[in-house]
């Protein structure tokens, strides 16, 4: 199994930029697809982003599309959000989420997902 923890998240006005950082630990990295979600107050996980354990094949949200970059460096065992143009309605708390790259599952649905992070807060001020 694999553990992950995020950090990188913060405050920051509007139109701005940050980058979470998802740090894995347990199984090589490299087993895994990894997908960042986020949730907001009162409402229900969303999917963000997701990326093939080798990085050829990313998929994102049609909300965050041409502002988010979703990345990985296997050799650092650790995933990334670049988030640019940033908007009030982006503030959530962030997960990162993995799942074997040798089970078939919704990649945009969190129950396609097994291993999960705490979470780490976003907040965008307008």
């Amino acid at each position: 199994q694999v553990q992950l923890v995020e950090s990188g998240g913060g405050l920051v006005q509007a139109g701005g930029s940050l980058r979470l950082s998802c740090a894995a630990s347990g199984r090589a990295f490299s087993n895994y697809n990894m997908a960042w979600f986020r949730q907001g107050l009162g409402k229900e996980r969303e999917f963000v982003a997701a990326i093939t354990w080798s990085g050829g094949s990313t998929t994102y949200a049609d909300s965050v599309k041409g502002r988010f970059t979703i990345s990985r460096d296997n050799a650092k065992n650790t995933g990334f959000l670049q988030m640019n143009s940033l908007k009030p309605e982006d503030t959530a708390v962030y997960y990162c989420a993995a799942i074997s790259k040798y089970v078939v599952a919704a990649s945009e649905m969190p129950r396609g997902y097994t291993y999960w992070g705490q979470g780490t807060q976003v907040t965008v001020s307008s």
